[in-house]
């Protein structure tokens, strides 16, 4: 295969932002299998979309709304049947490595509260958790800024409940 400044850059950015793809198959999927799988068809979906990224929005940007669409596109095809699509030629010389796993045993109870959120409130959360500004947030999403923030208010008081049902079990 050979290898082009636009494939060079493509696996610079991705490993640059590899932590969004990963968040995004933390999020969506609760096995290690599941999380490789949806890494790798993230990795596709991007690989497949980056010709048509343009440039008008930070790469990280555009990158969670790649990521984001094919976590819940992969979420809904999953229910109906599942299907598996590779490119003829795709880098997947893109590190997937795994999360440092004291990170992981902290993270445990947010993550089990956050899968019982619905699919936009997934996204919302996890912009939020990355710091991302309702702007970015409204780009990704397509959700008004106003919007955002009274849905940002109730999935906090949301995952408030739910993370005080789960740690005290009532």
């Amino acid at each position: 295969m050979q290898v082009t400044a636009s494939h060079d850059d493509f696996l610079r950015l991705v490993n640059e932002h590899s932590g969004i793809v990963h968040k995004v198959c933390h999020i969506y999927c609760s096995t290690d299998e599941d999380r490789k799988d949806l890494f790798q068809e993230i990795v596709i979906q991007l690989w497949k979309s980056y010709p048509k990224f343009r440039g008008e929005s930070r790469f990280s940007t555009w990158m969670y709304r790649i990521a984001l669409n094919t976590a819940i596109s992969d979420f809904r095809r999953q229910k109906r049947n599942p299907r598996v699509s590779y490119p003829d030629s795709a880098p997947f010389e893109i590190a997937d490595q795994p999360h440092d796993a004291e990170k992981e045993e902290k993270l445990r109870m947010l993550y089990k509260a956050i899968t019982k959120l619905s699919e936009v409130e997934k996204a919302l959360v996890m912009l939020y958790l990355d710091d991302r500004s309702y702007d970015e947030m409204e780009e990704v999403l397509g959700i008004n800024q106003n919007n955002l923030r009274v849905k940002m208010k109730r999935v906090k008081d949301k995952l408030r409940e739910l993370t005080k049902t789960t740690v005290y079990g009532t």
